[in-house]
């Protein structure tokens, strides 16, 4: 896909972060949206920065978790916007718990929220995408989707399930009009720790939300339009896999080198960084 102009581009969690960032640069580039998130206030937020006219935007309140809802919102993107030609199926939470220690509505919680959200999105507007000229489907995965790490085995779970299902149809769609991009963003500063539900942190120490926001905006570097900016550079390239931000990059590099011990290769690349800043600042 060379150009957004024009097309209709459906973002699911749009009412924040890494969704309404690209909702603002889709915008620019000349696109009509649908957008969608379970938070109304903040989605009625992301459609004034659009700064669309009502004929170009349609929102809805969304729960992923709903095929009903999900298949409503196609149908209202077809009769009232013509089809879906590029969906980035976006919505998501964030869990940290020990294997131990989680209750399965958690974990289903968080399933039901990243991954079936992710498959619902696709199955819905999978028909109309196929019945394009050209279209793009963009699933966002995490680097957790690369990497495992204790207390975060329900969003790594679920993060895994996304790219390989990503992946997976992106094969099938191989010679279709149809491209497939699965997203793997490091840190971006968004709410998604402030959304999800924390008990412990990555060390097994006792946590909550305020503390792992606190802890997840020190280590977060990349702004959401930044994030978004590189999802749409792949897009328009037609890139498979779109990796956002250096942490994940050098992440994703070293877990291919060492696909058994990164986790360790890892810890020792952080002590080096955080020597190497101490330096430069004297």
């Amino acid at each position: 896909m060379k150009t957004l102009q024009d097309k209709v581009v459906v973002i699911t969690g749009a009412g924040s972060g890494i969704g309404r960032a690209l909702a603002v640069s889709a915008a620019k580039m000349g696109a009509k949206l649908c957008l969608s998130d379970w938070n109304e206030a903040g989605l009625a937020e992301t459609v004034a920065l659009t700064q669309l006219p009502a004929a170009r935007v349609l929102s809805r309140k969304l729960d992923v978790r709903s095929d009903e809802q999900m298949a409503a919102l196609a149908a209202a993107v077809q009769s009232e916007l013509g089809g879906a030609d590029v969906v980035v199926n976006n919505a998501g939470v964030s869990l940290s718990q020990s294997v131990a220690a989680m209750s399965r509505t958690d974990f289903e919680w968080i399933m039901d929220i990243n991954f079936w959200g992710v498959v619902r999105g696709t199955e819905a507007f999978l028909p109309q995408l196929t019945g394009k000229s050209e279209a793009h489907l963009v699933n966002v995965s995490s680097i957790f989707g690369v990497i495992a790490v204790p207390r975060q085995s329900a969003y790594n779970a679920s993060k895994f399930a996304v790219r390989g299902f990503t992946e997976a149809l992106a094969e099938e769609l191989r010679g279709s009009p149809v491209h497939v991009s699965v997203v793997l963003p490091g840190g971006v500063r968004t709410s998604i720790i402030t959304n999800g539900r924390q008990y412990q942190n990555l060390r097994g120490e006792p946590t909550d939300t305020a503390s792992m926001a606190k802890t997840f905006d020190k280590l977060a570097r990349t702004t959401p339009e930044e994030a978004a900016a590189t999802i749409w550079s792949g897009v328009l390239s037609d890139a498979p896999r779109i990796l956002i931000g250096q942490d994940a990059r050098v992440a994703d590099i070293i877990q291919r080198i060492f696909p058994t011990q990164y986790s360790t290769m890892l810890l020792k690349t952080n002590r080096f960084i955080q020597k190497v800043q101490k330096l430069i600042s004297g």
